[in-house]
């Protein structure tokens, strides 16, 4: 740090000539007394007590005075050569302080501010430990917004700003905040998250589908059920009781679920309330998957068709027909339809004529899952997920592939030491990382940039002898795993981890 503030300050020294250190000094001193006394120092004070002066001391200091200013410097080089190591570390302690100099102090606040706005945060967190001014300056609540705007935080709490400040402490709300995204990040990467908080609810069933928004999580069942559990607590709020056969896909906005299930038809529901606020008939097979946009929610089945509901009506306003097996997969923005099934095509079309206006054909199995992002629709046999231009798949062959959707190109294969074990059952991105969770019963992290692994956020105890991990779903904050086993080894269950833990909350865990 302290060679950037030598750069720092010597790049400014020739932007503003005038505000140089020297410059503010107000007077200049003539001799090096003249300082000490500048900086606050007595010219009297006995440095050395071993004993009183030696005789001739001030007629030797009288002929010191009267030579010229090279003849004193030749008289010091000679005197330098005689002395004992201990006396010149003597005048090196006397000397050096004086001309320290604190420049930040000295130059006027703005351009102090100026100055430390060319530090890294972690640079800044440094230099608040310097001094009671420095601290007041890297406390400055406009420098740390703008180093959060650099880190792309948008916004603070301010109840982040009551539970970490100390009383009386003038400290700024977004350099809390950027100290609280830092400590979440170093927890995903590190795993600093404590025990996660187990939910079981469904008992030996297989969860199905998993929602995660806000603080409420929904997973729904082959038994028949939902349950949305408080994400904060780990208590099931609710049972969702009224399909007669086994939930199969779910979606969720704010505190609307919508649910598909074996019994042919979809609920509305209220997790708030519990209540079923709509249920949705049509459909003369189970309903397989959906895609929630808005107020509508297109639903595909293994009757092989594909539903346009409104979802605050609960009416049909559109069946597509074309498929001619089931319909796996579907997306939906508000305009378009795309949809896959077991007749391996996809297909594209338009929801309100009805019209398939494309379809998609060359896979040679079945279309499990899609994605589709403006101009650009993507399929394969497993779970993907894309962002901007970047696709990442999963692969039954336990390997997780980065694509470049612009040049096709792969980018990485996350695979090595390190790769599941079995299929890849669910992804997801999360600052600017990707979670992977697989049969294998392990959960884990990988760097989107480097394709490197970082390490396993979950294994199961049963990992590699039936546990598996079915979903997964994160924010930025929690990851939520919905987990069991095919042969009775691993409970099924639902794992918190919370990544937002500060040290006080981890000593009363």
């Amino acid at each position: 740090m302290k060679n950037k503030f030598i750069n720092i300050f010597f790049n400014l020294s020739h932007m503003f000539p005038l505000h140089s250190p020297s410059s503010l000094i107000q007077a200049t001193p003539t001799t090096f007394g003249d300082l000490r006394l500048a900086n606050g120092h007595s010219a009297q004070r006995r440095r050395v007590t071993s004993g009183p002066p030696p005789s001739g001391l001030q007629d030797w200091l009288h002929i010191f005075q009267a030579w010229s200013g090279p003849e004193r410097l030749l008289a010091l080089d000679e005197l330098i050569d005689r002395c004992e190591t201990n006396q010149v570390k003597h005048m090196m302690q006397v000397i050096q302080p004086q001309f320290q100099r604190d420049f930040i102090s000295l130059l006027p606040k703005e351009l102090a501010l100026y100055v430390l706005t060319f530090l890294a945060p972690s640079d800044l967190l440094q230099a608040a430990q310097t001094c009671r001014y420095w601290r007041i300056l890297a406390e400055d609540n406009l420098l740390w917004r703008e180093k959060c705007r650099e880190q792309g935080i948008s916004q603070y709490s301010s109840s982040w700003r009551r539970t970490c400040v100390r009383p009386g402490a003038a400290v700024s709300p977004w350099k809390s905040a950027y100290i609280r995204q830092h400590r979440i990040e170093n927890n995903w990467r590190n795993g600093d998250t404590g025990e996660p908080m187990v939910l079981k609810g469904h008992d030996d069933h297989v969860i199905t589908c998993l929602q995660f928004s806000g603080d409420l999580i929904v997973s729904g069942s082959d038994d028949n059920t939902l349950k949305v559990w408080s994400a904060i607590t780990g208590k099931c709020l609710r049972t969702l009781t009224g399909h007669t056969g086994g939930v199969w896909c779910s979606q969720m906005a704010v505190t609307t679920v919508i649910s598909g299930s074996t019994d042919r038809t979809l609920r509305v529901w209220d997790a708030d309330s519990g209540q079923c606020v709509h249920t949705l008939y049509g459909h003369t097979s189970t309903v397989r998957c959906m895609h929630l946009h808005g107020n509508r929610v297109v639903s595909g089945s293994r009757d092989t068709t594909l539903r346009v509901w409104d979802v605050s009506t609960g009416r049909c306003e559109h069946v597509l027909t074309g498929h001619v097996a089931a319909v796996r997969c579907v997306q939906y923005d508000g305009r378009r339809v795309v949809s896959g099934g077991y007749d391996y095509m996809v297909k594209v079309w338009d929801a309100e004529s009805e019209v398939c206006l494309h379809t998609l054909q060359g896979h040679t199995n079945r279309v499990y899952s899609l994605q589709y992002h403006i101009d650009h629709i993507h399929s394969l046999t497993s779970g993907m997920e894309l962002r901007d231009n970047i696709l990442v798949s999963g692969n039954a062959d336990s390997t997780v592939r980065v694509w470049d959707i612009r040049t096709g190109q792969c980018l990485h294969t996350l695979q090595g030491p390190h790769k599941h074990q079995s299929a890849v059952t669910c992804l997801q991105f999360c600052r600017g990382l990707v979670l992977s969770s697989s049969d294998d019963g392990t959960v884990k992290l990988w760097d989107l940039r480097t394709g490197a692994w970082i390490r396993d956020v979950v294994a199961l105890q049963s990992r590699g002898s039936g546990g598996v991990v079915w979903r997964i779903r994160a924010s930025d904050t929690r990851l939520v795993c919905a987990a069991g086993s095919r042969n009775g080894t691993e409970e099924t269950k639902l794992l918190v981890l919370d990544f937002d833990l500060d040290d006080r909350k981890k000593e009363t865990d």
